[in-house]
């Protein structure tokens, strides 16, 4: 086994190699071409196409955080392109060196920029990030879980800044409402949520009925009171009060106008 093995390993580098000298020797002969060249377009595409490999191997770095891998390989290329558009070979660079962080920070934008279930300054996003730097080196060093008094240390801004970045970052991820929350399953976070009450309403109206009421002289108050707490008739509030019911409906009228006129004062 070990002596069959070791020649396809050595096959394997040799091809790999190969491949890293071809996609090297496109990028030169690229960046080497004139903007003019009728060449230029088609040795970008291969020297693009070379590359992927490497645009691939990052984005797979970056898999398993909430994006979908194809949207990150997306994201990759867009960075290789970048890097293969700007690079510039007299300056001693070789491309990898010069791609890789470009690649990786156009990743990294797209998570800052992209994956927010809800739109936060950037200056909270980039706090959320330096916070969680923070806390993974400090719990390296102190072996143990940083205060915030701890990392605001460590980033010399104030424990109130601190508070505010772990604040804002509650906004890079969102519940669905139809999230469950009771063990049978019956019970979903939106049905927890209060909806308009409108007996708030209706008590501000009440409080402020009995001050208008007494505005009223003791017939217009009986009046008001048999009408509409009593449930009675006109025929049979002035079958009580002894006058006409056409005298009953005047003076509900007036009543009735006066409570409309305190209560819209009121408000």
């Amino acid at each position: 086994m070990t002596v069959i093995a070791a020649p396809i390993d050595s096959e394997v580098a040799a091809d790999q190699t190969a491949t890293t000298d071809r996609a090297s020797e496109l990028i030169a002969a690229f960046a080497a071409m004139p903007a003019t060249h009728p060449s230029r377009s088609r040795i970008r595409e291969r020297a693009i196409e070379a590359w992927m490999p490497m645009a691939r191997h990052l984005a797979n770095r970056y898999a398993g955080r909430g994006e979908p891998l194809d949207d990150l390989v997306q994201v990759a290329v867009i960075g290789l392109i970048k890097a293969v558009d700007r690079f510039e070979a007299d300056r001693g660079v070789e491309f990898a060196g010069f791609a890789i962080p470009t690649i990786i920070g156009e990743i990294k934008r797209h998570f800052r920029d992209r994956t927010w279930s809800i739109r936060v300054p950037r200056r909270l996003q980039e706090l959320r990030l330096a916070i969680t730097a923070a806390n993974t080196n400090l719990t390296h060093s102190l072996g143990r879980s940083p205060t915030v008094t701890d990392i605001a240390e460590h980033l010399e801004i104030t424990e109130e800044e601190v508070l505010e970045g772990l604040e804002g970052a509650r906004a890079y991820n969102a519940t669905s409402l139809s999230t469950p929350i009771s063990a049978d399953g019956s019970t979903e976070l939106g049905d927890t949520l209060g909806g308009e009450d409108h007996e708030f309403e209706l008590a501000e109206t009440r409080a402020a009925l009995g001050p208008a009421l007494a505005t009223l002289d003791e017939r217009e108050r009986k009046i008001i009171t048999l009408r509409f707490y009593g449930n009675l008739t006109q025929s049979q509030i002035a079958d009580q009060i002894g006058i006409s019911q056409m005298h009953v409906s005047r003076l509900l009228t007036k009543a009735l106008t006066k409570l409309r006129g305190n209560l819209d004062f009121a408000a």
